[in-house]
C-alpha cells in the first residue's frame, strides 16, 4: 500500500515536472510567434506607407507647379488729361478758311521763282511762330560770313535749350567743325548746333541776332523778327510771303542747298558715331527734284515746311505753315505737286505747248 502511494505521488510530480517544462517551451516559441506577426505587421504597414509616398511623389511630379500671385486692391490711377496746346493759327481761327486743294496747313504759298507768278495762296498775310525755319535764316548768315568751315565749335551750357527743354545728342562738352553744326542745324534741325553757330559768331550771339533782323529788312521781309537762331521760340515770326523771299534768296547760295537736302549725315563724337537724317523724308523720295527745303515744328507753330522744287517744268517755292498733322505738311505738298501736274494750264509754257500738241 505505501508502495502505491510513493508510485502515485511519483507520478503526480513527474506530470507536473512535464506540464512546467512544456509551458516552458511553448512559451518561447509563442513569443517568437507573436514577434514574427508583429514584424510582419511593420513590414507591411511601412510597404504601404512607402506605396502611399510614391504615389504621392507620382501625383506631384505630374501635377505643373503654379505660381499664385497675391491679389491686392489698388486704387485706380487717376491721368489728367492734358490737351494738346493749340497752335496761334488755331487759336486765331486759320484753319476755318477753305482752300480747293482742302489742305491740312492753315497757311499756304506756292510760287513761281523765275515769275514770280502765285499759283496757290491762303492765309499768306498772316503773321506765325516758324519753329526751325529759323535756322534758314541763321545758315545764310554763317554761309555768307564766310567764316572757316573746319574751325572747331564747341557745345557749352549755354547752348541747352531752357525754353522748351528739348534734347539733343550732342553734349555739352562735344566739339565739332563749324561746317558740321551747319550741316546738322540745316539738315536734321539739330538746335544746339544752330544756338552753338550764333553763340560762336564775331561779336557774340546778340551781335548775330542782330544781324537776322537787319538782314530780313534788307530782303523786304517786313513781317519777319527773331529774338534767336533756333526757332524754338515762339517770337521767332514771319509770313509766307516773306518766307518764300527768303527761300528763294537761300536756294542761290550752293552750300545751304547741298545740306538742306542731305538725305544724311554721320558725325564722329568721342568714340561714337552719331547718324543723322533729314527731317524732310521727301528728299529721299525718288519722285521729287528738291533744291532746298526746311522744316519746322513747335507747338505755337504747328508743324512747318518750306521747299524749293521742281515740278511739271516750273521751279517752285512752296510754304506751308501750322499743319496740324505730323505728316500732314509733306501731304500738302504732295497734293500741290499732282495738282500742278495734272492741271496742263499750271505747267511751264513750253511743256504746257507740248501738252496741247500732242
Amino acid at each position: 500500500m505505501h508502495h502505491r502511494r510513493n508510485v502515485a505521488v511519483n507520478r503526480f510530480f513527474q506530470w507536473v515536472g512535464f506540464a512546467l517544462v512544456s509551458a516552458a517551451l511553448i512559451s518561447p516559441a509563442a513569443h517568437a510567434a507573436d514577434v514574427k506577426k508583429q514584424g510582419t505587421k511593420k513590414q507591411q504597414v511601412s510597404a504601404a506607407s512607402a506605396k502611399r509616398t510614391v504615389a504621392q511623389r507620382k501625383v506631384a511630379a505630374s501635377v505643373k507647379p503654379t505660381r499664385v500671385a497675391a491679389r491686392t486692391a489698388k486704387a485706380p490711377t487717376k491721368v489728367a488729361y492734358v490737351p494738346a496746346k493749340p497752335s496761334f493759327g488755331q487759336m486765331a481761327g486759320l484753319h476755318e478758311v477753305n482752300d480747293p486743294l482742302d489742305l491740312k496747313s492753315s497757311v499756304a504759298l506756292v510760287v513761281d521763282q523765275d515769275t514770280h507768278e502765285v499759283l496757290l495762296r491762303k492765309n499768306d498775310q498772316a503773321v506765325l511762330p516758324i519753329a526751325s525755319l529759323t535756322k534758314l535764316m541763321t545758315g545764310m548768315l554763317i554761309s555768307q560770313a564766310k567764316l572757316p568751315m573746319d574751325e572747331p565749335v564747341t557745345i557749352t551750357q549755354d547752348d541747352v535749350d531752357t525754353e522748351k527743354g528739348s534734347r539733343s545728342r550732342l553734349t555739352v562738352g562735344t566739339t565739332l567743325t563749324r561746317g558740321e553744326m551747319l550741316h546738322l542745324a540745316l539738315m536734321s534741325s539739330e538746335n544746339r548746333a544752330a544756338h552753338a553757330l550764333g553763340r560762336t559768331y564775331p561779336g557774340g550771339l546778340d551781335v548775330f541776332v542782330a544781324l537776322m533782323n537787319a538782314k530780313a529788312k534788307s530782303l523786304g521781309m517786313n513781317d519777319t523778327h527773331y529774338v534767336e537762331p533756333t526757332g524754338l521760340s515762339s517770337r521767332n515770326q514771319s509770313s509766307a510771303r516773306d518766307l518764300a523771299t527768303l527761300v528763294g534768296v537761300a536756294h542761290g547760295d550752293p552750300l545751304l542747298r547741298e545740306l538742306s537736302t542731305s538725305p544724311g549725315f554721320e558725325v564722329a563724337v568721342g568714340h561714337k558715331t552719331l547718324q543723322y537724317n533729314n527731317t524732310n523724308g521727301l528728299v529721299k523720295n525718288p519722285t521729287w527734284d528738291i533744291g532746298l527745303q526746311k522744316t519746322g515744328y513747335i507747338s505755337e507753330a504747328g508743324r512747318c515746311l518750306v521747299m524749293q522744287a521742281q515740278v511739271a517744268g516750273r521751279k517752285l517755292i512752296m510754304v506751308f505753315l501750322d499743319s496740324a498733322g505730323k505728316f500732314s505738311r509733306l501731304g500738302d505738298a504732295e497734293r500741290v505737286r499732282r495738282w500742278v501736274e495734272s492741271n496742263p494750264a499750271l505747267a511751264a509754257p513750253l511743256q504746257a505747248a507740248r501738252s496741247t500738241n500732242g
